[in-house]
C-alpha cells in the first residue's frame, strides 16, 4: 500500500492499554507501520488483542480499505523502548498519568530513536513543558492528546510546550488530518483546553447529583438533548474512569484553584472501587462487566 506523504511511515506507541491500542489502530488504518511497546508477554498479548478487536469492528462497519490480515501484518509488539527502530518517524507515549513514569519512558525513547524522530505525549493534563525536561532535544517534543475512544473521536489536541519547534506543529497537524481527525493547537497550560472544560462540567454534574438536584439520567439527558452533547457528563465520567477523573481534578485543583475541588461523592465512589465501565459500576451500572485495564487507568476529562 502506498502511503500519502503526510502519513508517518513508521509509528511507535508506548503503552498498549485502551488509549494506546486506539492510537495504534488509527495509524494502522492510515497505512503506517506501527510498533507497540508493552512490557511482559501477557500485557503484549492483551494489547494485540485490543488492536485486533478494534480493527475487526472497523471492518464490520465497512471502514477499512484493506484486509484485517494485511493491516495487522504491519503491527509489531516490542518489550521495551530500547528495541525501537532508529528510523521511527513518530513516537507517541501513552502510559498512565504519572509524571515520573512518563519521564523515564521518554528518556528511554530518546536514547533509542534517531535525531529526526518526533516524540509526543498523550497526556491529558500534565505539563508538557515539564515532561520535556527529560529530553536532550525538547524542540522535537509536543503533546498529542487523543480522545477516548480514539477511532471514533475526531479531535486531537496539539499542545505546544515552551521549547517546541513551531515548525513541528504544522507537520504533526498534517499527520492528524491524514488520520481523518481535526487538530487544535493549544498552549501548555494546566488542563489544556479540553480537560479543563470537560472536567469542570463533569465535577459540577457530580455536585448536582450529590445535592439531589436531579438523578444521573436527568442530568445527562439535559446536556445530551438540551445542548446536543453526544454523551452526558456522568456517562462520560463512567467511560473515562472515576479514578482518572479524580486524579485530573486533583491536579487541576492544585494548579488552578477551588473551582476544581473534587466532590466528596467522587472520592467516595473511587474509594469504594466504583470506577465506571471498567469495574461494572460508576454513576450507572453495567451488567456485562468488562475486564479492568490496569495499564490504562488514565484519562480524559
Amino acid at each position: 500500500m502506498s502511503l500519502p506523504a503526510v502519513v508517518p511511515v513508521r509509528v511507535a506507541v508506548i503503552g498498549g492499554g485502551r488509549m494506546g491500542a486506539g492510537i495504534a489502530q488509527v495509524f494502522l488504518t492510515a497505512g503506517a507501520r506501527v510498533a507497540v511497546v508493552e512490557a511482559g508477554r501477557d500485557a503484549s498479548r492483551a494489547a494485540r488483542q485490543r488492536i485486533a478487536d478494534g480493527v475487526a469492528q472497523a471492518q464490520l462497519r465497512g471502514r477499512l480499505s484493506e484486509s484485517v490480515e494485511d493491516m495487522l501484518g504491519r503491527l509489531s509488539l516490542l518489550d521495551s523502548a530500547a528495541e525501537l527502530p532508529s528510523d521511527t518517524t513518530l513516537v507517541v507515549e501513552a502510559v498512565p498519568e504519572r509524571a515520573e513514569l512518563k519521564a523515564t519512558v521518554l528518556t528511554a525513547v530518546e536514547a533509542a530513536v534517531g535525531a529526526d524522530t518526533v516524540i509526543a505525549t498523550n497526556t491529558s493534563s500534565l505539563s508538557v513543558t515539564d515532561l520535556a525536561g527529560a529530553l536532550r532535544r525538547p524542540d522535537r517534543f509536543l503533546g498529542m492528546h487523543f480522545f477516548n475512544p480514539v477511532p471514533a473521536s475526531r479531535l486531537v489536541e496539539l499542545v505546544v510546550a515552551a521549547r517546541t519547534d513551531p515548525g513541528l506543529i504544522d507537520r504533526v497537524d498534517g499527520w492528524v488530518g491524514a488520520l481523518g481527525k481535526t487538530g487544535i493547537v493549544v498552549q501548555d497550560r494546566p488542563g489544556f483546553a479540553s480537560s479543563r472544560l470537560g472536567v469542570l462540567l463533569g465535577l459540577e454534574a457530580i455536585r448536582m447529583l450529590e445535592e439531589g438536584v436531579a438523578d444521573a439520567e436527568a442530568i445527562d439527558t439535559a446536556m445530551e438533548l438540551g445542548y446536543r452533547h453526544p454523551m452526558g457528563p456522568l456517562r462520560s465520567t463512567d467511560l473515562v474512569g472515576l479514578d482518572v477523573r479524580l486524579a485530573i481534578a486533583e491536579y487541576l485543583h492544585a494548579t488552578l484553584g477551588e473551582r476544581f475541588a473534587p466532590p466528596q461523592l467522587l472520592r467516595d465512589k473511587v474509594a469504594a472501587g466504583e470506577l465506571g465501565r471498567k469495574t461494572g459500576q460508576g454513576f450507572y451500572a453495567y451488567p456485562s462487566r468488562p475486564a479492568a485495564d490496569s495499564s490504562d487507568r488514565r484519562r480524559h476529562p
